[in-house]
């Protein structure tokens, strides 16, 4: 096993191997919107350009989320760990373990400090990380079973009461590696489920979040002592009555039952849910204004490169996963272009299948828009790692789909925290992509132009003749297209231009097969 320990003390830190500043989450933890304190100034909250102001709703909701702190050492943490209860995660004192199976030291390290980011968002306090070279995780107990005694004699010096592992566990391994360290463990999934379960603030989003842990937790519910025992079905004895005779079902079966039932009424609530984020996309698309989806991995700016296209005041916080529900918000390009912007949840690496599931009605937003504005973490160091992650996941929501993909633009984040050899390197590397640092606003200007020019080439060319009762198309034309020629005649009006694919479905009807005479 490879102990991984940088700091020189007994303890581990993960800023050993944090490739991330402060200043830097899905953004900033504050961000001037005005454009006044661009530049590299220093914003205050509630304040623009000197000046006190309302705070923004992002200023709003990390107070409220900032208002509810884990205090180490107050937990009511059960000291039976056998009961179902402990899955509700009260994370203190951790030890992380992970298990390295293929791809460089760089690699697994990379991984480990993610686990690290994971846990500390989740409200823990890393102690110490472990890793261990083998050719596939024990099937008993993940790091086997001389190793895992190894990690309970680092739990026992650590003070630590959670051990999290960097992967998914079986119920069997879960319960085997349990046995040996008598402390709490949690897997990546788990980890991931309690995060999400913090930072869900819409009821679409804290209902897709209950289905993605009622899916974990059913295969793992375990039974103890009286949990086990039978339920007398009807009356105790032989005297219950015709059908009420016999042992009954187990605990464990009524709680899983439960759960089933549970699970099949999110499914129906989240179904009715998705209907009406349907009809909100469909009366987005029919009002033909381009439609751009920010997805990228989690931390990545996704949230401050809005902020920085829009103006606006979305939630920005240096925390994986700070951002669950999507936000739709409505800004100008440079040469007028009306845009919608939808900032989406971000990915990771290893993506909970549960979590896929759960939210994919949110993540149809994806399919629906007509470019993917892919957001990459340039300071990371393996910002490739972070592509291919994200492509995995939006490949199968598009599969799913059925619709063909939409195409895609690069956005490198983060400039401003990368050397120039690198800066140079990633340039090579992705010679198509933009480079932006969203927080000191560089780039974001190019970054418009670029986004005008990708969404004037998807336009489609129409000829239509349009009746004078139909000046509302005729408006939506002057809008969001482009006019080559445009005539006004006895029957209407003989129009030539450039319109987005939305927009030239809803003028099908008035195809003009006719040149338009100057």
């Amino acid at each position: 096993m490879r102990r991984t320990d940088t700091s020189g003390t007994s303890g581990w830190s993960p800023e050993a191997f944090d490739t991330q500043s402060p200043e830097h989450g899905d953004g900033a933890d504050v961000i001037d919107i005005s454009g006044a304190g661009r530049g590299g100034d220093t914003a205050v909250p509630g304040r623009r350009d000197g000046r006190f102001a309302d705070p923004t709703t992002g200023e709003l909701q990390l107070d409220e989320r900032s208002a509810l702190r884990r205090i180490a050492g107050l937990s009511t943490e059960l000291t039976d760990i056998t009961e179902v209860e402990y899955r509700q995660l009260r994370l203190e004192r951790v030890v992380l373990v992970g298990v390295w199976t293929e791809g460089s030291a760089t690699r697994a390290e990379a991984s480990m400090a993610e686990l690290a980011r994971l846990a500390e968002t989740a409200g823990s306090e890393v102690l110490e990380a472990l890793i261990q070279r083998r050719d596939r995780p024990d099937p008993a107990t993940y790091i086997g079973s001389g190793k895992a005694e190894e990690l309970r004699a680092v739990v026992l010096a650590t003070g630590a009461d959670t051990v999290i592992c960097d992967g998914e566990l079986t119920p069997a391994q879960l319960t085997a590696l349990e046995k040996v360290v008598k402390v709490k463990v949690v897997d990546r999934t788990a980890l991931i489920l309690d995060i999400f379960a913090q930072h869900a603030t819409s009821r679409e989003g804290k209902a897709q979040v209950a289905l993605a842990q009622m899916e974990y937790m059913l295969p793992r519910l375990r039974g103890w002592g009286e949990s086990m025992s039978r339920q007398a079905g009807g009356r105790a004895g032989s005297n219950g009555g015709v059908g009420l005779r016999g042992p009954g079902e187990t605990k464990i079966e009524t709680d899983r039952r439960r759960i089933r039932e549970r699970m099949a009424k999110l499914r129906r609530e989240i179904r009715e849910m998705k209907t009406a984020r349907d009809t909100k996309r469909a009366r987005r698309t029919s009002s033909g204004v381009p439609a751009v989806a920010i997805v990228g991995y989690t931390n990545a700016g996704k949230s401050s490169l809005m902020n920085a296209l829009t103006g606006s005041g979305v939630l920005v916080q240096d925390a994986l996963f700070a951002t669950l529900d999507p936000t739709t918000r409505r800004a100008q390009l440079e040469d007028g272009r009306e845009v919608v912007f939808t900032d989406t949840v971000g990915f990771v690496r290893h993506l909970p299948t549960q979590l896929v599931e759960a939210f994919r009605s949110t993540l149809e937003e994806v399919t629906g828009a007509d470019l993917l504005l892919h957001v990459v973490d340039g300071a990371d160091a393996l910002p490739g790692e972070q592509i291919k992650a994200v492509r995995e996941v939006i490949t199968d929501v598009v599969r799913e789909s059925g619709r063909p993909a939409p195409p895609e633009l690069l956005v490198v984040n983060k400039i401003d925290e990368i050397d120039e050899l690198e800066l140079t390197r990633l340039r090579a590397l992705l010679p198509d992509a933009e480079f932006v640092s969203a927080h000191k606003d560089l780039g974001v200007e190019n970054l418009r132009t670029r986004l005008g020019e990708v969404l004037g080439a998807l336009d489609v060319e129409v000829s239509v003749l349009l009746p004078y009762s139909r000046g509302d198309l005729l408006a939506r034309i002057h809008a969001d297209g482009r006019i080559a020629q445009s005539e006004h005649t006895e029957n209407g009006t003989r129009v030539q231009a450039r319109v987005p694919r939305s927009l030239a479905a809803a003028l099908s009807g008035y195809a003009y097969a006719g040149a338009t005479e100057t």
